[in-house]
């Protein structure tokens, strides 16, 4: 079982995407992400297998949920540097978000 102090390691953060492409070498089908977390953190990379509900162009911009303290992951010729957040949903992965405008970097709480 997990603790509430188990939970309270994990870094999530609001991200801005900023670029999406499709992931030619991942074993399934993905997109490379480049993500703003703001100032402290910086942009990050991550792949994310996403492709069944969302195309790169409408990614862009999109403010999604993030860890950002898990150990970089090499996928194929890609290291992911965070895993953004999603439900599995019957048409694919569905991002978590925010509902309204927040400031990139900001924590969960």
């Amino acid at each position: 079982m997990v603790t509430f102090d188990d939970f309270v390691k994990l870094d999530i953060r609001v991200g801005r995407i900023l670029e999406a492409k499709d992931f030619e070498k991942a074993k399934k089908p993905a997109y490379q992400l480049q993500v703003d977390f703001g100032d402290v953190i910086g942009i990050k990379k991550s792949s994310a297998q996403i492709t069944e509900q969302y195309t790169p162009e409408e990614l862009v911009g999109k403010l999604v949920l993030a860890v950002v303290n898990f150990p970089p992951r090499q996928i194929a010729n890609f290291v992911s540097e965070v895993l953004v957040l999603g439900t599995y949903s019957q048409g694919g992965v569905v991002l978590i978000i925010p509902d309204k405008e927040v400031k990139v970097g900001d924590r969960l709480g």
